[in-house]
């Protein structure tokens, strides 16, 4: 009788184990397709408008008439009564998800769905890597991004693929802040070592004797900058700006690891780094940070790179550096009817380059949009300034969303004119669904405001106007392993939630307020 007493509190004991292992392993999926309070068949009508605006020439391991079935299982629901920015929104999951592609080596994530002759293996480009891991991040199923990282580190019979270092890039950086997303430290560390690796071939190929990196502009994606060349090797804020937040992604991953000595080091090589853009690359008579050319003097001449540090928090507070950003505000500046200009307005060289290139002389880009765009909410997130505000936000991301149509239709390709809207590439096969930008990681951690963290608060701060939106709601958002709901609700009538701010975490209320207000849940 003891015996089997004991064998029973044995086998109970197992199965609870079994039953809190599976919960703690299956966090990431375990909750999917539990939306709380908005219903995915409502937006389904969206899909099939995409779907019919063209003849689908190219499908690869997710075509259209499967794009429906996909989008309802990964992607997060957004609802609002500004009906483009409700359109752009799926219609940016929607294209995104015409990149996924097989491979022998698993899921890859293209740049153009046309091959290109620059491309490496399966038609991968590395340049917009951290801008497709930022995006995916909010992607439920971890497998589509986790295999191309995979595939871009380890795919060349185990190591990098050979054109991985054509781009630079912000790898380290944007793999951490997934990691804010979903918490899978397995991933994350089993990459570490790549990460580490990665960071030293750039030391050896580009940092200068100063300790700065160098570029030239092409190989940041940026070919005919006003600053740049295609042979010329400028220390830009593109490529420093990168190798700080790499350096301070890396020695986080060293402190989760428990390697003290990495950690400690690549701290120093931030905090160098730091110092270096601080000094040699704010130009204090334009207020604003700049190119230094290979003749260590300063490019004069304000371009959209100036903004990229922020993106990385790299910056000191009251130092005076945010006033750079008074410059968006500015027509003279970068400030045009249909977004950001890539270069100030006001230089005698601006859009001289001619037009039906890859010229980053001032016409708009989405790839650099999405950059100053993710910098301006950090800057509204975490300093202290009064030099732009959450309007300056909201009417930036309304004009990037105004810009994503053509002939009428929802529309991504790769540079636009900055006073017509008109697409520059808009005829040509190669630019439509151009995956080279964020904005659905814009919608999320910037408009509506969710910012990941590592702790297990949940902080929401809506960059969003209190008097804009009467209601919206972000829904079956997979964070830590929980499906986060965020809505706001003037009168109360619209989700029958009662009136104000709210989160919820798996359906339970968890924060509210009655103002459109930064809100953490304890």
């Amino acid at each position: 009788m003891l015996t089997n007493f004991k064998h029973k509190i044995i086998t109970l004991s197992i199965v609870i184990a079994c039953i809190n292992s599976s919960c703690k392993s299956g966090a990431n999926h375990s909750q999917k397709g539990k939306s709380v309070v908005l219903k995915e068949k409502n937006f389904k009508h969206y899909v099939d408008y995409f779907n019919t605006m063209e003849d689908e020439n190219l499908k690869f391991a997710i075509p259209n008439d499967s794009a429906w079935a996909w989008m309802e299982k990964n992607i997060p629901l957004f609802e609002c009564p500004q009906q483009n920015f409700e359109e752009i929104y799926y219609f940016r999951w929607w294209s995104v998800r015409k990149h996924i592609k097989n491979t022998p080596q698993g899921f890859a994530i293209t740049e153009f769905l046309v091959d290109r002759s620059y491309a490496d293996k399966y038609n991968m480009i590395s340049c917009a890597l951290g801008h497709h891991i930022n995006e995916f991040r909010w992607v439920h199923d971890p497998k589509y991004i986790e295999q191309d990282v995979k595939i871009w580190y380890r795919g060349n019979d185990g190591k990098p693929m050979n054109k991985l270092y054509k781009f630079s890039s912000w790898t380290a950086d944007a793999l951490y802040n997934r990691y804010l997303v979903n918490k899978d430290e397995k991933f994350l560390l089993d990459l570490y070592p790549d990460m580490v690796t990665d960071y030293a071939v750039w030391e050896k190929d580009r940092q200068r004797k100063d300790g700065l990196f160098w570029q030239h502009d092409v190989k940041d994606g940026m070919e005919e900058s006003l600053s740049g060349g295609r042979k010329v090797q400028n220390a830009r804020p593109t490529i420093n700006s990168y190798m700080y937040g790499n350096a301070v992604a890396i020695s986080k991953m060293a402190e989760m690891k428990g390697d003290k000595d990495v950690e400690a080091k690549f701290k120093a090589k931030a905090d160098v780094l730091q110092k270096l853009v601080e000094t040699k690359l704010w130009n204090q008579k334009s207020e604003f940070f700049e190119t230094l050319t290979e003749k260590d003097t300063l490019a004069q001449v304000r371009e959209a790179i100036g903004f990229i540090p922020w993106y990385f928090n790299l910056p000191e507070q009251n130092k005076g550096f945010e006033k750079a950003w008074e410059q968006i505000k500015d027509e003279k500046g970068f400030s045009a009817p249909f977004g950001l200009t890539t270069a100030e307005r006001r230089s005698p060289r601006f859009r001289t380059h001619g037009t039906g290139t890859c010229e980053w002389d001032g016409a708009i880009w989405p790839f650099a949009s999405s950059q100053t765009l993710t910098a301006l909410a950090n800057v509204l997130n975490n300093y202290n300034q009064n030099y732009v505000g959450k309007p300056d936000y909201f009417k930036q991301m309304e004009l990037y969303v105004q810009s994503q149509y053509y002939r009428g239709k929802p529309y991504l390709g790769e540079y636009l004119d900055e006073t017509t809207g008109y697409w520059l590439m808009g005829d040509r096969e190669r630019s439509r669904y151009y995956n080279h930008s964020t904005f659905n990681d814009l919608m999320i951690t910037g408009l509506v405001g969710l910012r990941p963290r590592a702790d297990e608060k949940i902080e929401v701060n809506p960059l969003i106007p209190q008097e804009k939106w009467d209601w919206f709601c972000l829904d079956n958002v997979l964070y830590h392993g929980n499906i986060i709901t965020i809505l706001w609700d003037k009168t109360g009538e619209k989700y029958n939630k009662g009136k104000g701010f709210r989160i919820f975490k798996n359906g339970k209320e968890i924060a509210v307020s009655e103002k459109l207000e930064k809100l953490v849940s304890e």
